[in-house]
C-alpha cells in the first residue's frame, strides 16, 4: 500500500477548519503541518491534530516536506503562497476568490504555470452532494433538453452592524462582495450543470452600510445551448432550513420532462409535467461544511494526484468563471447586456 499523501495547510480562520477536519479523515492523506501568520491561531488548529505549527508558510514547507500544499487564507495573500508553493515544486489547492483583481487571478495561475506546478481552485460548491445527483440526472436525461435555472440566495447572515465580525470579518471591508465571493460559486456551479454562458445581464446593489460592497443582486445568465438562468441572492434575509448556510438558498431546474427543485434541506424533489411532485432520494452525509463537499473536492484531487483521474477546477480553467465575474460587475456598472 502506497504512503499517504502528506497535506499541509496554510491557514488557520473559520474556514480552514473545515479543510484541516477534511484531510485528518481522508484515507491516504496524512495533515502534516499548518501555518497561520496570526499568532496563536496555528497552535491552537494544530494541537487537534497533535502535529507541528508555524507562523511563516516558507518555514513550514521547508520543515515539514509536504507532498501538497491547501492554501486557507483570505485572497490578497494568494499569489505570494502559490509561489511559495510552485518555487519549491509542489501542487497547491488555493481558497476563492482567487485573488481580489481578475488581474492578479491570472498572476497567481501564471506562477504555478511558469514553475510547472499543478494549481487547483477550491471551489466546493460543484462537490455538493445535491448538483453531483443533479449533474447524475442530467446525465441520464431525467429532465430532457434544458431551458432554465434559478437560484435564490438566502443565507440570512449579513445584518446589521455586527454582520461576518464572528466568522470571517474581513467580508466586511471587501469592495466587491455578493458576486466576488458568493455568487462566483454559482457562476462555476451553473457552468457544471447547465454549460457555457454567453452574456450576462445583472443589477447589483447594497442593502446593509455596514459592508464596503454590494451584498444584493440579481444575475441573468444567457447560456450557449440557449438556456436561461437567473441568480437571486440577497444575504440579510434567510430561507427556510434548519441551516441556512447548507445549501444558501433554493434552486430549480426546468427541462422538457419537468421540474427539479433543491429544498434548503438538501433535499431534491422532481415534478414531471402534469403530475404531482415527489422526493427524489439519494445518498448523502450531512456532516462538514454543507453535504461535505471540502471533503469531496479534497478526494477528487487525492483521486488524480495518486490515480490520474480526471480533475475539474484547474487554475487555467477557473479563470473563465472569473472573466464571468468581470462581466456581471461590468454589467451592472454600464446598465446592459455584457457578451462573455
Amino acid at each position: 500500500m502506497a504512503d499517504p499523501l502528506r497535506i499541509a495547510v496554510i491557514g488557520a480562520g473559520y474556514f480552514a477548519r473545515f479543510q484541516h477536519q477534511g484531510w485528518q479523515r481522508l484515507d491516504g492523506a496524512e495533515l502534516v503541518g499548518i501555518a497561520d501568520r496570526a499568532p496563536g491561531k496555528a497552535v491552537e488548529a494544530a494541537a487537534d491534530y497533535g502535529i507541528p505549527a508555524f507562523e511563516e508558510a516558507g518555514k513550514m514547507l521547508d520543515a515539514v516536506a509536504p507532498d501538497l500544499v491547501d492554501i486557507a487564507t483570505p485572497p490578497a495573500s494568494h499569489l505570494e503562497l502559490v509561489a511559495e508553493a510552485a518555487g519549491r515544486g509542489l501542487p497547491a489547492i488555493c481558497q476563492k476568490p482567487l485573488a481580489p483583481t481578475h488581474a492578479e487571478a491570472v498572476a497567481v495561475v501564471e506562477a504555478a504555470e511558469a514553475a510547472g506546478s499543478l494549481l487547483v481552485v477550491h471551489e466546493n460548491f460543484r462537490f455538493q452532494p445535491w448538483y453531483r445527483e443533479i449533474r447524475r440526472l442530467l446525465d441520464d436525461g431525467r429532465l430532457g433538453q434544458l431551458h432554465g435555472i434559478a437560484f435564490r440566495l438566502r443565507p440570512g447572515d449579513g445584518q446589521g452592524p455586527a454582520a461576518y465580525l464572528d466568522r470571517q470579518p474581513y467580508f466586511q471591508a471587501m469592495p466587491r462582495f455578493l458576486v466576488h465571493e458568493t455568487a462566483i460559486h454559482f457562476i462555476d456551479t451553473f457552468r457544471y450543470l447547465m454549460g457555457e454562458v454567453g452574456a450576462v445581464t445583472a443589477r447589483l446593489r447594497r442593502l446593509n452600510p455596514a459592508i464596503a460592497g454590494e451584498d444584493a443582486g440579481h444575475i441573468l445568465f444567457e447560456f450557449q445551448s440557449g438556456a436561461a438562468g437567473l441568480f437571486d441572492g440577497n444575504r440579510l434575509n434567510d430561507h427556510v432550513s434548519d441551516n441556512t448556510r447548507r445549501t444558501m438558498g433554493e434552486m430549480w431546474l426546468e427541462g422538457a420532462r419537468g421540474v427539479l427543485r433543491l429544498d434548503g434541506g438538501g433535499r431534491l424533489w422532481w415534478k414531471p409535467h402534469g403530475e404531482a411532485e415527489a422526493a427524489h432520494a439519494y445518498d448523502w452525509s450531512d456532516g462538514g461544511f454543507a453535504g461535505d463537499c471540502v471533503h469531496a473536492l479534497q478526494a477528487h484531487v487525492l483521486a488524480h494526484l495518486r490515480h490520474g483521474a480526471p480533475l475539474e477546477n484547474t487554475g487555467r480553467d477557473y479563470l473563465r468563471n472569473l472573466e464571468i465575474e468581470e462581466a456581471v460587475y461590468r454589467s451592472a456598472a454600464e446598465g446592459r447586456s455584457v457578451t462573455v
